[in-house]
């Protein structure tokens, strides 16, 4: 009989459990078992695989390269067992189900609360999540199946064969500051104007930064060497309105902050567009919250499209 037959959904969490801990004492005790009765089954369920799943070494179990395979298969069963559980948890309480979207900073400050707006109008009573964080935590994350929707920058690094993409918006990327820096009255700003101020940029990685990175390049400049890194919207706003801190934004989500009075927009842009995408799984779309979520976003897209 073929060894997945055999496997059980408490065989997944033993599987998980050996790869957050790296030790069979730590783990069974977690697990309520005893650490021969953990070895045991370890041992029976490499002897099934024909494979070795874990390397034994003096600090305890590390993943073989087959282990790490299977164990992100058991995180993703994992992930969509989780994700079934609360949508029918939330159709029970007389909802539409559940959708967990993920944001990153450029869709954060307009787009995905815009379409969350409207998700609610429609259905009044679906359950929503949000998530904030950089793409290239935010993907894998959707892969897994921990969340739903993702919706962020572009990036050809992100695709990946298990999910659907679709470019919402083209945009271009601004310098900010805060609304009395002392540059923002200037009608005009170069590189010596903005490189004599530290800097709040986005990760290493993640596609503002990288178009920031590319800039400084095609300008003959160096990386600031005074600047603060952070993957958070809510911290960079904060940040700039009380400091001389320059930061980087998307097009539409400067212009809401400006029109709140939070960052001004400098007079100097950014060379090149940026576009938005939402990424999605294939078989999330015949749950109504998923499916209606998607098309709230479409829709906020087309809306606040440029003229």
């Amino acid at each position: 009989m073929d060894w997945t037959y055999r496997l059980r959904l408490r065989h997944l969490q033993v599987l998980v459990s050996l790869a957050e801990t790296g030790n069979l004492s730590q783990s069974a005790a977690a697990l309520n078992t005893t650490q021969p009765a953990l070895s045991k089954w370890l041992k029976e369920l490499e002897a099934d695989v024909g494979l070795p799943l874990f390397e034994r070494h003096a600090r305890g179990l590390r993943p073989t390269a087959y282990g790490e395979s299977l164990i992100e298969h058991a995180r993703r069963i994992e992930a969509h067992l989780d994700g079934a559980r609360d949508d029918m948890q939330a159709l029970l309480d007389g909802g539409s189900g559940l959708v967990t979207i993920g944001t990153s900073g450029v869709a954060s400050g307009d787009t995905v609360p815009l379409a969350v707006s409207q998700l609610l109008e429609r259905l009044p009573r679906a359950q929503v999540r949000l998530v904030e964080s950089t793409m290239n935590l935010l993907i894998p994350q959707l892969v897994r199946g921990e969340l739903d929707i993702v919706v962020g920058r572009s990036a050809p690094d992100n695709a990946d064969p298990q999910i659907e993409a679709e470019i919402l918006y083209m945009e271009p990327i601004h310098f900010v500051c805060r609304p009395q820096h002392p540059l923002a009255e200037k009608r005009t700003v170069d590189w010596e104007d903005l490189l004599a101020y530290p800097w709040i940029v986005w990760p290493r990685g993640t596609p503002v930064r990288t178009a920031f990175e590319t800039a400084l390049a095609a300008a003959g400049q160096a990386m600031p060497s005074r600047c603060v890194e952070s993957n958070s919207s809510l911290l960079n706003i904060t940040l700039l309105n009380h400091t001389d801190l320059l930061g980087v934004a998307s097009h539409r989500g400067a212009l809401r902050f400006e029109r709140m009075n939070a960052v001004r927009i400098l007079p100097m842009q950014l060379a090149g567009f940026g576009s938005v995408s939402m990424y999605w799984r294939p078989d999330s779309l015949s749950r109504i919250a998923v499916s209606a979520a998607l098309d709230c976003l479409r829709a906020c897209a087309a809306a606040n499209a440029e003229p």
